[in-house]
């Protein structure tokens, strides 16, 4: 899973993102709104947390952009503002949840699981299924019918994000950066090769043709 966290507090920003990043979270980190705003509109990213009182552009601000331009990335607002209204502001536009600062370690990685479970990112106990195709996000394996897949780990990665996002087509460039990273010394001809491995792991179970190759744009799993 890959978090943004849009946070202008330097040692409070670390300190999230260790939090993330223990819980095996992908974090990229962002000190500013203007930063924040770039990175979430041109990134994949599973999850934002955001701040309200930011320099530069505040948080209502990014929410705000963001979602005008159809950006839909669940969005978690960090902030020490706790009046009614501050939060009815935050979810009008567009923010899924709001925390109040300061608050515990439990209840914000709750807060994350909850979004990713509404949001279709995660299942319940860490499992995501897709036909008979079941994925243990703890574990970073994947089972049809209770046999291993013996994945490697951007296979996994990659059939992640597939079924994260299935039934939707996927551009070659968007799997590229989300699986791979755009500072990734290879090229997005890598996509093309690891979506051949993948469907040789499904081929024993009758399954390759789940991967439809959509011919110009890129790749969807659909049944």
């Amino acid at each position: 899973m890959r978090v943004l966290v849009i946070e202008d507090d330097g040692p409070l920003r670390r300190i999230i993102s260790r939090i993330l990043e223990e819980e095996q979270y992908e974090v990229d980190q962002a000190e500013n709104g203007e930063e924040g705003y770039l990175m979430a509109s041109t990134g994949e990213y599973d999850l934002i947390t955001l701040d309200i009182m930011l320099p530069m552009m505040d948080g209502y601000a990014v929410m705000r952009k963001l979602r005008s331009e159809g950006h839909q990335s669940p969005t978690l607002f960090l902030t020490a503002k706790d009046r009614i209204e501050d939060k009815v502001k935050g979810l009008d536009f567009g923010a899924d949840d709001y925390i109040v600062k300061p608050f515990s370690t439990e209840e914000f990685l709750a807060r994350v699981r909850s979004l990713l479970r509404r949001s279709g990112k995660i299942g319940i106990e860490g499992k995501m299924t897709y036909g008979p195709i079941l994925l243990d996000t703890n574990q970073h394996e994947g089972f049809i019918n209770e046999t291993a897949l013996k994945l490697t780990i951007k296979e996994y990665e990659l059939l992640f994000y597939l079924i994260q996002n299935k039934e939707q087509i996927l551009t070659r460039d968007q799997i590229y950066q989300r699986v791979w990273g755009i500072e990734s010394e290879t090229t997005d001809a890598i996509v093309e090769l690891y979506i051949h491995y993948l469907r040789k792991k499904l081929a024993p179970f009758e399954l390759e043709r789940l991967i439809r190759t959509v011919r110009g744009v890129g790749y969807m799993l659909k049944e």
